[in-house]
């Protein structure tokens, strides 16, 4: 097989997770809310603000499946690629509204706010490093 063609069908095989603004629009809201309470409008601004900065990440990031390892790119390029030999375990945090990717690699653990579809995110990570999830604790599973 050409290298061409190799890397075509290996290409067919990545996934790009679909961009879902929910957790920004949520964080947004709950900022103004706390403009519009009787109380120092300091956090409703830094809320917001934080809220709009996840919005226009929500629009420029994308996490990218490989064969070989989860990459998140910005605007297209690469920024950081995380080999799957490397993770340790992983778990998507408050599952009834995911908002926080955990995972740990060898050398450090990392918190990702979950700015993608959950449910493709979800389904990418047991695809690929289902042996890996952490199962959540009975407390998390409460109805």
């Amino acid at each position: 097989m050409s290298p061409t063609k190799e890397s075509n069908s290996q290409k067919e095989h990545n996934m790009v997770i679909p961009p879902n603004p929910r957790l920004s629009i949520f964080v947004i809201a709950i900022g103004l809310l706390l403009l519009i309470a009787p109380i120092s409008s300091i956090p409703g601004i830094i809320i917001s603000i934080f809220g709009l900065f996840l919005f226009i990440q929500t629009y420029t990031l994308r996490l990218e499946f490989t064969s070989e390892a989860m990459v998140v790119l910005q605007v297209g390029k690469e920024l950081r690629r995380f080999p799957y030999k490397n993770w340790l375990a992983w778990r998507i945090l408050f599952p009834k509204l995911p908002i926080i990717l955990y995972f740990r690699e060898e050398a450090s653990p990392h918190l990702l706010p979950i700015l993608f579809n959950s449910d493709n995110l979800e389904n990418e990570l047991r695809k690929r490093v289902a042996s890996l999830e952490k199962p959540q604790k009975n407390s998390d599973s409460l109805p």
